[in-house]
């Protein structure tokens, strides 16, 4: 009877100190800013867009790092062209960036572009785990949106050339421009674009090792 009590509270120790680290993590996020140095870059790329437009781009990345605290290492692609360009120039300032995934992922989060996935799969399941949680955070129906997260909904908005472009339901994206995604059709959404990427709209991606 101990050793069952013993076990019994190191299962329960276990859990609450994994449920404060995601809290933990999720605290960090909400505070943490970019260096100043990146944006910077992230702006060279993309200088049609305002101080506001900027603003929520960076929203956007830090609702993708929340994402990856939330699925704990699993592969979540990336639904929009203009963060991917944001988290791209966080990258290449490596000790930051480095420091950054071990406070707030617990461990280094890769970017896989889709020449470098293992399989078509792997891209059609990150993005629904995108679609979901992005969902949930914003408190949107993931099977009857009623409008799109801001991942889903910034590259539309921005204008951003090449980039990722959903509609709320597959009517509105058959009638659009052919590289018009189907939000709410996502969780059946499979296959291979033409360039690479999946057909559920998302290039590349990232997880944990």
């Amino acid at each position: 009877m101990r050793y069952l009590l013993v076990f019994v509270l190191v299962v329960m120790f276990i859990a609450l100190y994994r449920r404060w680290q995601r809290v933990s993590r999720q605290r960090f996020l909400e505070r943490f800013e970019l260096p100043a140095a990146v944006v910077e870059r992230a702006r060279a790329k993309l200088p049609a867009l305002t101080t506001e437009q900027e603003r929520l781009v960076q929203q956007g990345l830090q609702q993708y790092f929340q994402i990856c605290v939330a699925t704990r290492g699993k592969f979540v692609s990336m639904p929009s062209q203009a963060v991917d360009v944001l988290w791209h120039e966080f990258i290449l300032f490596t000790r930051n960036y480095e420091h950054f995934c071990k406070r707030a992922l617990g461990q280094y989060l890769h970017h896989t572009p889709a020449e470098a996935m293992p399989t078509r799969d792997t891209a059609t399941g990150g993005i629904r785990r995108a679609w979901r949680l992005a969902c949930k955070m914003e408190g949107i129906d993931p099977k009857q949106p009623q409008r799109l997260p801001l991942l889903f909904a910034l590259d539309a908005q921005l204008g951003i050339a090449g980039g990722f472009i959903y509609a709320l339901n597959c009517k509105d994206a058959a009638t659009s421009s052919s590289g018009t995604f189907c939000a709410s059709d996502i969780g059946s959404c499979g296959g291979s674009g033409g360039d690479g990427g999946s057909s559920c709209g998302s290039g590349c991606g990232g997880g944990g090792d």
